[in-house]
């Protein structure tokens, strides 16, 4: 900061040099001034100005100092108390910004808080209509009819679910319960959830799941094994099959496989298939793909200390891979919290 500081006295400095040239000059100018003496006094105010400098250097910056490394928070304290009336000044200003942010994002806090319960209240009031509309396809004669119109219903049904997960991803770890489940009944009830889809596309499913049991969130994982079996249909070529399959690795744990046969994908877009929005740029005019469902699939497996991996070929196909914590290392996971909190 020394030369910003140098910077903001350089008319200082610039009036000092200036007034011990014209006293030189003047000497220069008449012979009765000994030049030697005025010499020797402009050297010594020299010394005396440059240690001035530094001195009020060390007092003045202190408080910008701290300004300069200031963390943009809304904690003033960590700014050292002015001294000064211009520092006065920029603190008063800094107090009325801050204030005023605090007013500004508390009241957008409360706007986006209302607009989400509007909107969760809005999912679960058009769940009721939708269950109805379930019940009367189910009731159709026309074999044709009622396969299109369920599948038309599941997509909106699926749209709805991962709207409503992504209100609650935020407070995921207040609605966690976790325990020891079997997967079989949970891949079970989200292959059958996808049955009118699979029978539009010629899908069938391979499954091989020896009675694994993971430690996990039942509802959760739903969603998140709901979010891959959907993108494995979506991107599956017709009439062709997806493996689930389980097992475990060298280190004891379970491993839940979920392999397709369809395009695949590319492989400069495999970093980015988690990111928020990101659909792919290979296919990029594909309007069918919100880029939410890995996204939100990802940050619920995170706050379940599930792995998620992905292993791909363009135009073969894609397996991702969900690991399983063990007991202890769950144990660990929440000793670790505890200490941190």
């Amino acid at each position: 900061m020394i030369r910003q500081y140098l910077r903001e006295r350089l008319s200082w400095i610039g009036l000092f040099l200036f007034l011990q040239l014209l006293v030189l000059s003047v000497a220069a100018i008449d012979i009765s001034i000994p030049l030697r003496s005025l010499l020797y006094i402009v050297f010594l105010s020299t010394l005396v100005f440059i240690v001035f400098l530094f001195v009020r250097y060390q007092r003045e910056t202190r408080f910008y100092r701290q300004l300069a490394a200031w963390d943009d928070t809304y904690d003033l304290g960590a700014l050292a108390h002015p001294e000064r009336p211009f520092e006065e000044l920029v603190m008063q200003a800094l107090h009325q910004q801050t204030n005023r942010y605090r007013r500004e994002v508390s009241g957008y806090k409360a706007e986006l808080e209302g607009e989400k319960d509007d909107l969760m209240s809005w999912i679960h009031e058009v769940k009721t209509p939708l269950t109805t509309m379930q019940l009367m396809i189910e009731r159709l004669e026309d074999p044709s009819l009622k396969s299109r119109l369920m599948y038309e219903w599941l997509r909106v049904h699926l749209l709805l679910d991962q709207q409503l997960h992504q209100k609650r991803i935020a407070f995921i770890e207040n609605d966690l319960f976790i325990e020891t489940i079997p997967l079989a009944p949970i891949l079970s009830k989200e292959i059958k959830s996808l049955q009118s889809w699979c029978l539009q596309k010629g899908l069938g499913f391979e499954l091989d799941i020896p009675g694994s049991e993971v430690l996990s969130d039942a509802k959760w994982l739903g969603f998140i094994v709901r979010q891959l079996l959907t993108n494995a249909v979506k991107y599956s070529s017709d009439g062709s099959d997806i493996s689930v399959t389980s097992g475990w690795d060298d280190e004891g744990h379970v491993q839940l496989h979920v392999r397709d046969f369809g395009r695949g994908i590319d492989p400069k877009d495999v970093p980015r298939i988690y990111d928020k929005g990101f659909t792919s740029t290979s296919m990029h005019k594909d309007t069918a793909s919100t880029g939410m469902g890995l996204y939100l699939a990802r940050k619920a497996a995170d706050a379940l200390s599930i792995r998620i991996e992905v292993a791909s070929k363009l135009g073969s196909g894609t397996t991702f891979t969900l690991t399983f914590p063990r007991s202890q290392d769950v144990v660990q996971t929440t000793e670790l919290s505890q200490k941190g909190g």
